[in-house]
């Protein structure tokens, strides 16, 4: 399936979306960086109880949006991705063959690999989910998104994407999905999730870090070696989608 043309959000009209913080918010200005920041003295007794509530209502809206969607795979990579690059083609074939294993992808909802994801599932005539977040610079929900959330808070939005999740399935990216990667990771090794499959695409991007993991941090003690048993690298989409349906790190994932 291919997105309308005539229009530039093509998809927009049957979008079901929840939760809204495009207007009014200041230039450089966050609903998590006014919650972090040190407020002046008697601000706190008047704005941060009143903020748990609105904490609060993001959760009930992620728990009641996302409840029944079935099995899924979070894919996560860089928004600085460009559509006809090799990656973004990988995040495509990636969600086009997540759904094709009975699973629905959950994304940030974002532009680069998290469109590409997107797209593929949604192009599969899979449930296509996008996760998105509040960010100081406009970012937006990708047209591929079938069913979007937009969130104000980080953490509430990553228990979203551990919760409703089998799996990860992790493309080349930066900062952000290097901080998806390593929550992760940490949840598997500590136990407080079901282990899952965590999947890198593309072991010449990602085995420098691995390898930085295990000739640094494993010899000086920082790791135990089985920790690297959490993830598992691939080379192609094929190969990816296999091992997170395979659970190679566990047995969560149960398509249908």
């Amino acid at each position: 399936m291919s997105a309308p043309t005539g229009s530039s959000s093509p998809l927009r009209s049957k979008k079901p979306r929840f939760g809204s913080w495009r207007k009014g918010a200041a230039v450089g200005s966050t609903a998590d960086s006014r919650l972090l920041d040190t407020p002046p003295s008697s601000d706190f007794t008047h704005t941060d109880p009143w903020r748990v509530m609105r904490i609060q209502s993001e959760f009930v809206q992620g728990f009641d949006s996302l409840a029944e969607i079935g099995p899924a795979i979070s894919v996560f990579g860089s928004a600085r991705t460009k559509p006809g690059t090799r990656h973004y083609e990988m995040g495509v074939e990636v969600g086009r063959r997540l759904v094709e294993a009975g699973v629905a992808v959950i994304t940030g909802g974002g532009p680069g690999s998290m469109e590409a994801a997107n797209k593929g599932a949604f192009e599969a005539d899979g449930l296509s989910i996008g996760l998105g977040i509040e960010l100081p610079f406009e970012q937006g929900m990708n047209q591929w998104v079938g069913l979007g959330v937009d969130f104000r808070y980080f953490f509430a939005r990553k228990t979203m994407f551990v919760k409703y999740a089998q799996g990860f399935v992790v493309l080349p990216g930066g900062l952000g999905t290097l901080d998806e990667l390593f929550e992760a990771m940490v949840l598997v090794q500590t136990s407080k999730v079901t282990q899952f499959p965590i999947v890198l695409v593309d072991s010449a991007f990602w085995s420098p870090l691995v390898a930085w993991i295990k000739d640094t941090m494993v010899e000086q003690g920082l790791v135990s070696p089985g920790d690297l048993d959490i993830i598992a690298l691939a080379d192609t989409p094929e190969e990816a989608v296999a091992l997170v349906m395979a659970g190679e790190a566990g047995n969560k994932v149960a398509a249908g």
